[in-house]
């Protein structure tokens, strides 16, 4: 398994990444502690969770995760084995700390209930899981409207979470410090707050990355190479859509679009991009899952992908996408589909 620097830190994670938030909703703790064994088994030392899950979000999910990884490390006692990472919901979240963003207090307060979860004494990179100003990066939102933000406040509220993460480095509760659904200008402020102020340096950012969401190949793809910070790309299959699936409106048992009973990605252009997907796989002899997944670890700028899964199979499927390289005409069909299917989703 392929290790890549985490930004300018000295760790060095693998190329694919656990991913955790079906661990307490749709997975067992077993099924959870069983995924975690194969991962290991199969070489990975990096593992992604989060506060606010399992997903989706509720007072009886959330957190929930964290507890069923806590009891793994307290079961087999490998905790040093792994890098794990965990994010603090960035905005207001009516069944978390009263509803308020993320900042230095809350930083603090959700770092010590991660702990407690994950009955550890330190997070190797702690996350906010999305901009406390707002985001147009989850999937098909892009409603998000900078022009009505006070600068002042977004500033001075960077600030003052740098600070608090500063604080929790200082105490070795986390080591390092990461964004996620964030813009490039957004992590511009926070390299240059922290620069200015001796603070934390952000090491990478989690935005979501796959055949049908390539905004990350602009400019954030520009900022993540002089500044060495690294995308964690997450949904690397758009939630399930690159598998096929989901093709001509089925909602297979057991699979998010049932669980949650909504879908959001399928439309009339993300079928015809997936068919499309499909075909140029079946073309050459691919699985569509690895080649989804290999597409994203060839790009420049990805330093992980988070894989997640509901069965063991599943996992070992996905994780088998470290062993697929790309020929040049699938990654010449790919463009030339791209370029068909530019936002599909």
């Amino acid at each position: 398994m392929k290790l890549n620097p985490l930004g300018r830190t000295d760790l060095r994670v693998t190329e694919i990444c656990l991913g955790t938030m079906t661990w307490g909703s749709q997975n067992t703790e077993a099924e959870g502690h069983a995924q975690i064994d194969l991962a290991l088994e199969a070489g990975l030392n990096f593992m992604d969770t989060a506060e606010i899950y399992a997903v989706p979000r509720s007072p009886q999910t959330s957190g929930r995760t964290e507890e069923i990884i806590g009891t793994w490390f307290n079961r087999t006692g490998k905790r040093e084995q792994w890098i794990l990472a965990s994010k603090i919901a960035g905005g207001p979240v009516d069944f978390i700390r009263d509803n308020s963003r993320a900042s230095a207090g809350t930083i603090r307060q959700a770092v010590d209930d991660s702990l407690r979860r994950l009955q550890t004494d330190y997070i190797d990179l702690y996350q906010i899981h999305w901009a406390s100003r707002g985001s147009y990066n989850f999937e098909g939102s892009w409603t998000y409207a900078p022009h009505t933000q006070d600068t002042a406040d977004v500033l001075d509220n960077i600030e003052d979470m740098l600070e608090g993460l500063g604080d929790l480095v200082k105490q070795g509760k986390i080591r390092h410090i990461g964004v996620s659904n964030e813009t490039t200008w957004g992590i511009a402020q926070w390299l240059r707050i922290a620069g200015e102020k001796g603070l934390p340096r952000v090491a990478s950012v989690q935005n979501e990355y796959n055949l049908t969401r390539r905004q990350f190949d602009l400019d954030m793809a520009e900022l993540s190479h002089h500044e060495q910070v690294g995308l964690l790309a997450y949904s690397p299959l758009a939630g399930g859509l690159l598998t096929g699936k989901y093709q001509g409106g089925a909602v297979p048992p057991g699979s998010r679009a049932d669980y949650q009973k909504s879908f959001w990605r399928y439309n009339e252009y993300s079928e015809a991009a997936v068919a499309a997907y499909l075909a140029l796989a079946a073309e050459h002899g691919l699985n569509p899952v690895q080649m989804a997944i290999a597409f994203t670890l060839s790009r420049p700028f990805t330093t992980s992908s988070i894989i997640g899964a509901t069965t063991t199979e599943q996992l070992a499927l996905a994780i088998g996408a470290a062993d697929v390289t790309l020929s040049p005409a699938v990654l010449g069909g790919i463009e030339a589909i791209h370029r068909r299917f530019p936002r599909p989703i």
